[in-house]
């Protein structure tokens, strides 16, 4: 069977697959968006993570009929009362690099006295067409720093610091980011609640 990943970030891509990869072995033909012929992009108008992980997820199994997993991940810091939230990757303006994302954050938080407190939350979706079939939340506590530290990752991961390991996401091997980051907990869970209702075997 196959299982599309609806994502084209390629950062977001490779931790998927290796919790996949990990969880399923070679039970399932993972693919992305990347193979898969083109089609209009869902509108991610949500107000929510869930509600934005749901929509990817049901667009895309509809499209090609084919069972799907769609995240919608995002930081919110909360000196900023929970920003950037949903609009975390346009938060410098629509198409925004991760550079000028990052920058737009450390102009906003520059008024506000350190330390900047912030999580991760993701919710992942799976779905077959028209319907959700699997949805789980995973969640990560920690602080930004002042700038950036490390070179893998993406997204705001070189100024988030889990102060646990002594280090910014973007210090962390994939392994170890898969480890504690909450698109490893939700994907982790997600996987299982698949299993259990027999979507997938492995």
């Amino acid at each position: 069977m196959k299982l599309l990943i609806a994502s084209k970030n390629r950062g977001k891509i490779v931790e998927i697959r290796a919790l996949l990869g990990l969880a399923l072995q070679k039970a399932v033909e993972v693919v992305t968006l990347a193979e898969m012929s083109n089609v209009a992009q869902p509108r991610e108008d949500g107000k929510t993570f869930a509600e934005n992980a749901r929509m990817k997820a049901i667009h895309y199994a509809t499209a090609y009929k084919i069972l799907c997993i769609a995240d919608d991940s995002g930081l919110a810091v909360d000196a900023l009362g929970g920003l950037p939230g949903v609009r975390s990757a346009r938060y410098a303006g629509e198409g925004a690099s991760d550079g000028a994302n990052n920058a737009h954050l450390l102009h906003e938080l520059a008024p506000f006295a350190r330390p900047w407190k912030a999580g991760f939350v993701c919710v992942a979706a799976a779905a077959l067409p028209h319907r959700v079939v699997a949805e789980a939340t995973g969640k990560m506590e920690g602080e930004i720093l002042p700038e950036g530290r490390g070179r893998d990752g993406f997204g705001y991961d070189p100024l988030f610091f889990v102060s646990s390991l002594g280090k910014t996401m973007a210090e962390l091997s994939t392994e170890e980011k898969n480890r504690i980051s909450h698109r490893g907990k939700a994907l982790r869970a997600l996987i299982a609640e698949m299993k259990t209702a027999g979507l997938i075997l492995a």
